[in-house]
């Protein structure tokens, strides 16, 4: 036992990406049942022991990495790297993906009320979603997922771990949304007139 534990060890750290259970049970010769058993095994033994690192399940598949509390020793000798920020409007695009996909930037737009072009391709820029096959219909129009690096980030195993969403809040989402429009109109219309009153003069 001890030795297909160091084996998957040497795996997961070796690919350095997530693999699949069914990869690693084969690689160890073992069935996978007990392969997910010792996998669970180690993730306790790394949590009990406070260890630098840690191994996350993600779909069926499993990352070795770091633990987030090591971060401010890894920054003193690796430059900071860059924080994404999620805006609220990336967060509003990112949920709709997450909640419905696989789903069209059109489905997106219907949602939301506005263009999401932006949004979706800083979402893609960061690895939060990615492109899953095309629809079945006319134009075939790309369909958008979540990503691995998405459940990361939230700190979820699985997009079953996701909260439910109440529909106080779905309304709430359509008022900002609705807002949100109201603005870029209002943007708009004050640029045009400022554009008038210049020819005026």
């Amino acid at each position: 036992m001890e030795e297909q534990k160091a084996a998957i060890e040497a795996i997961l750290f070796a690919m350095g990406k997530s693999v699949e259970l069914e990869r690693i049970a084969a690689a160890i010769s073992c069935d996978l049942q007990t392969t997910r058993e010792l996998l669970q095994q180690m993730k306790e033994e790394y949590r009990q022991e406070k260890r630098g690192i840690q191994i996350l399940e993600l779909e069926g598949a499993y990352q070795m990495c770091t633990r987030k509390e090591m971060y401010e020793y890894l920054i003193r000798i690796a430059s900071v790297p860059k924080k994404q920020v999620l805006t609220d409007t990336l967060l509003e695009t990112l949920s709709i993906v997450a909640y419905k996909q696989p789903v069209t930037k059109m489905d997106i737009e219907k949602i939301r009320g506005v263009k999401s072009d932006h949004a979706v391709n800083k979402l893609i820029e960061y690895h939060l979603i990615c492109e899953a096959g095309r629809l079945d219909a006319p134009g075939r129009p790309i369909l958008f997922a979540t990503t691995e690096e998405f459940l990361r980030c939230f700190g979820v195993s699985s997009l079953e771990e996701l909260p439910v969403v109440e529909v106080e809040q779905m309304e709430a989402f359509q008022i900002e949304a609705e807002e949100e429009v109201k603005e870029v109109k209002g943007v708009k219309e004050i640029k045009e007139v400022k554009e008038m009153e210049g020819l005026g003069e």
